[in-house]
């Protein structure tokens, strides 16, 4: 047994090692070398040059790590959170939305399922109806979150996906979006852009800083995460799942099924 472990001892001498990637961390001090074994990981995903270069140029995010671990309104009780985010505007100015523009909102839910309720609400909420989507950079924001400890296996696909996002032309480096690098008038994570973007307006690119882009590529997300037409949103109905999985936040997914059925009168 001992000239077994010997034995082996020596084999495990002389194996290679093969190098790991370099850790994630909790401040910027390690960025550039974890960036060096991300473009690796990010080319046999399937990104391109264009988005490599992207990648090497990214700077790691201090307010993305100050937004990240201050996100107060989500521990809000229902009511408090939906003064906080005006819930009462986003209701009073959805319907108006609605009423000015009937036939968009009823074709995309004729193609999706979707009514426009949520879709409003969701568009309200997340961006105010487009007047702010973001002021920092997208693909240094999202790779900062890939790097950093906290949810890092979470938002690595959204990191490769913001770069392949690059290549498409969809994005580019100087894009800005929200700190967890979200973008967009519906504040899309990255990956779901890739997965679920639609171009609503035939011109052969997703634009989801162009509202019938990005409204329809958040109906098809719903749609395709199991949104079942004329069925209800509300809690306990089939549709509030669905909710759940475009925001993780309780807070957040009852105030849209609360604003969306005011919208849809």
């Amino acid at each position: 047994m001992r000239e077994f472990f010997s034995a082996l001892a020596v084999i495990l001498l002389l194996t290679p090692v093969t190098p790991s990637a370099a850790p994630c961390g909790n401040t910027g001090a390690g960025f550039e070398a974890w960036k060096e074994d991300f473009a690796a990981e990010a080319k046999r995903a399937g990104v391109g040059k264009t988005g490599l270069r992207a990648l090497a140029q990214t700077r790691y995010s201090t307010a993305t790590i100050a937004a990240d671990r201050n996100q107060k309104s989500f521990r809000y009780s229902l009511d408090k959170f939906m003064k906080v985010r005006g819930a009462d505007v986003i209701v009073a100015q959805g319907r108006k939305r609605k009423a000015q523009h009937p036939h968009f909102y009823a074709a995309l839910e004729r193609q999706y399922g979707v009514p426009a309720g949520i879709l409003i609400a969701i568009h309200g909420m997340e961006t105010g109806f487009g007047r702010f989507m973001g002021d920092s950079q997208v693909v240094s924001a999202i790779t900062t979150l890939a790097y950093d400890c906290r949810r890092s296996e979470f938002f690595i696909p959204h990191a490769i996906g913001a770069l392949k996002l690059v290549d498409q032309g969809s994005i580019t480096m100087s894009t800005k979006g929200a700190k967890h690098g979200e973008l967009g008038h519906t504040q899309f994570l990255p990956g779901n852009a890739l997965v679920y973007g639609v171009d609503a307006t035939g011109d052969r690119r997703v634009d989801f800083y162009n509202m019938t882009d990005a409204l329809a590529s958040t109906a098809n997300f719903l749609r395709q995460k199991g949104w079942k037409p004329g069925r209800g949103y509300q809690p306990g109905e089939p549709n509030f799942a669905v909710i759940q999985q475009w925001n993780g936040a309780s807070v957040y997914q009852q105030a849209i099924a609360i604003m969306a059925s005011r919208i849809d009168g």
